[in-house]
């Protein structure tokens, strides 16, 4: 098996397809690897693509301290893989848990960048309701630990969130359960812990996401409640990003609308590459809401 050692010795299963411009692909806490099959299968026919397990998802390693797994690990390790690859710089795509890790690297770590793709991203971000939602990850980590991944799994993949996926695609989504009740409940307890529950929020990134000029594309479904306010905030901070809303959709977006999603990064991606990509025209901004500010009289 393929591995990509971290600073910290952690070793994470990676796998990759394609050749050309490296695409390196994040999961969000309820997927692994396999969740980017969709996207391997598309992109890979013209793309270098990796897609590898964060700690904690075998057959990456299980650190048994809660202390080994934080947002600072998360990025570490996207690098390390890039690093073993001999990757110097990639479009990066993470969706949820994988999102934030994105945007943590585009902000120390913008040189290894060409692209950002930031998908389902906002989870705990308002500041009213992190209490709320550290109690919440840590009650799951005691879940798992209590009870294993099979029937949390279950619980977690009938969230709010998730439904419409089910509606949807039942055969998809009971692949996506099942992959889910097979984690780590170790490995997961632990990431509730330590990175769901302490990253900081996004809106205590606001100034370094005002200085982002990697090109981003924030991707969200419209019914994902807890990332509509955090993307719209997003999208309004970093000057290179665009917003893609896909109708009737939840957080697993790339399974469970996997030609939008794949269309929508096709297109970033092709506009990123040819340069047409750039920061807001500073018009849009002028605070009049129908007619231009700057003509002069």
């Amino acid at each position: 098996m393929p591995y990509a050692p971290s600073p910290d010795g952690t070793r994470l299963y990676y796998e990759e397809a394609g050749a050309g411009h490296p695409v390196l692909f994040i999961h969000e806490f309820a997927g692994d690897h396999l969740s980017w099959e969709p996207q391997l299968c598309h992109f890979a026919r013209r793309y270098r693509c990796i897609a590898y397990n964060a700690r904690g998802y075998p057959p990456s390693d299980v650190p048994e301290d809660a202390d080994a797994y934080s947002q600072a690990h998360a990025v570490a390790d996207a690098i390390a893989v890039l690093d073993h690859l001999g990757i110097e710089r990639a479009h990066v795509v993470g969706l949820s848990m994988g999102g934030f890790a994105t945007i943590h690297i585009g902000l120390t770590h913008p040189a290894r960048t060409s692209a950002l793709v930031v998908a389902g991203c906002g989870y705990g971000a308002p500041k009213d309701a992190r209490t709320g939602f550290q109690r919440e990850t840590h009650a799951v980590a005691d879940r798992l630990e209590r009870e294993g991944a099979g029937p949390v799994g279950n619980d977690y993949a009938l969230g709010p969130t998730r439904v419409q996926f089910q509606a949807k695609d039942p055969r998809g989504w009971a692949t996506f359960r099942d992959r889910l009740a097979d984690h780590s409940a170790k490995g997961t307890a632990n990431t509730l812990r330590g990175v769901q529950s302490r990253r900081p929020s996004l809106y205590d990134l606001e100034d370094g996401l005002a200085a982002l000029t990697v090109p981003t594309l924030l991707i969200t479904g419209d019914e994902d409640e807890p990332c509509l306010d955090a993307n719209l905030y997003l999208k309004r901070t970093i000057r290179t990003a665009g917003l893609l809303v896909i109708p009737k959709s939840g957080h697993t977006i790339n399974l469970e609308e996997p030609d939008a999603f794949n269309q929508g990064c096709a297109d970033f991606f092709a506009q990123v590459e040819n340069g047409r990509w750039g920061a807001r025209d500073p018009r849009s901004l002028s605070g009049t809401s129908i007619i231009r500010a700057d003509r002069d009289e």
